[in-house]
């Protein structure tokens, strides 16, 4: 011990291999230690199971869907139609969904668990600094929560084979998911590292996921009402109807929908863009204004839009605010599609990653030895 803490002070606080094999060290030590659990595999076998029923069974429907449709008299299908983009579109949100789900149970114990078993201790009087620990920990847990990642790939693949999807898709998809997979792992070992018990830092860690993944909404909706505001439009005269042909399209260069006239007036209509960065953390809005959709705002009729693009057209509508969604506002008319030119994504994963540093940083406070004050019952060795 004495020779340890010789080593220690001569060094400057500083492991004599460098930071980074410290960390390496700490991860190589945290993967073995998961390898040889059996549940960890189990997990990743049924994780595989459901990912692949729910692969199917989103094909079983979009084709039931189809010989429903078929069955109507004059109905002719629309070009390049598949089920690739819903299987992808599905599986994307069934695999975000449980990512969140299980990222924090690989990462809400992985200081205070050794901590528990009076294992933290011990790296703790070896020359590992607490930022190798807490980086190492972290970096094992991304790594075991992204096997779960490419054990659910060759669904969305399935999307690209099966028509709709290009690769550029999937490998954007999985880029944002494993960024933020990365996210809640690096908020669920900041909290491990300030709890002093496991479950209670486990349940902290779940309510900060669904904070991202719901209270976001509900804070959105909320803020919502309170930014009451006017904007200056004139009255919207919308044409009739006009049906669209049997090649699933409209001849000619499409028209808009309605006109502006009348003078400019003051009407009431919500800011929306005032609270737009509440919405923009969700995970799920992240992920989905990532991904790169054709342009639909010469489209006329666009109802196959999936579920995942909707989002993104939602966290859009919220961005623009009354300025470029109201009808006639400043006496223009206004596209129903909004085009992905400003997108949003990178504020959202910006405020992740901000809640995300935080966390870790606390965490690394928290691991620095001599510890002043320990909570009461708090194991050492």
């Amino acid at each position: 011990m004495s020779h340890a803490t010789k080593d220690r002070q001569d060094t400057g606080g500083r492991t004599t291999g460098g930071y980074l094999p410290g960390i390496r060290d700490v991860v190589v030590l945290e993967l073995k230690q998961r390898l040889r659990s059996r549940g960890w595999y189990i997990m990743l076998a049924i994780w595989f199971v459901l990912t692949g029923l729910v692969t199917w069974l989103t094909w079983a429907s979009w084709n039931a869907s189809q010989e429903a449709q078929r069955g109507y008299p004059g109905y002719v299908a629309p070009p390049d139609t598949g089920p690739g983009s819903m299987i992808f579109e599905v599986v994307l949100a069934f695999v975000l969904l449980f990512a969140l789900l299980v990222a924090p149970a690989l990462s809400a114990n992985a200081v205070n668990g050794d901590r528990a078993g009076g294992t933290l201790a011990i790296l703790q009087v070896t020359l590992l600094r607490p930022g190798q620990i807490l980086w190492g920990k972290f970096v094992a847990a991304w790594a075991a929560a992204l096997a779960f990642l490419v054990a659910s790939t060759p669904f969305l693949v399935i999307g690209v084979a099966l028509g709709g999807m290009t690769p550029g898709h999937v490998l954007v998809a999985l880029l944002m998911l494993a960024v933020e997979v990365g996210v809640v792992c690096a908020i669920g070992v900041g909290i491990s590292a300030l709890a002093g018990r496991p479950l209670f830092s486990i349940v902290v860690t779940y309510l900060a996921v669904a904070g991202l993944a719901v209270g976001t909404l509900i804070a959105f909706g909320l803020g919502t009402g309170l930014t009451q505001g006017t904007i200056m439009a004139n009255q919207a005269q919308y044409r009739a109807y006009e049906p669209l042909s049997r090649e699933g399209g409209q001849q000619g260069p499409i028209e808009p929908e309605y006109t502006c006239s009348g003078p400019l007036q003051e009407q009431s209509a919500m800011r929306t863009e005032r609270v737009a960065w509440l919405i923009a953390m969700n995970p799920y809005v992240v992920v989905a204004d990532a991904i790169p959709y054709e342009d639909r705002s010469q489209e006329r009729n666009y109802s196959s839009v999936g579920a995942i693009e909707t989002i993104s057209q939602g966290a859009r509508y919220a961005m623009a605010g009354p300025e470029g969604t109201f009808p006639c506002a400043n006496g223009e008319v206004k596209p129903r599609y909004l085009a992905q030119s400003t997108p949003l994504w990178p504020l959202g994963l910006g405020l992740q990653l901000l809640v995300a540093a935080l966390l870790m940083w606390l965490g690394w406070r928290a691991l620095r030895t001599p510890a002043r004050k320990l909570a009461r019952g708090t194991r050492i060795a």
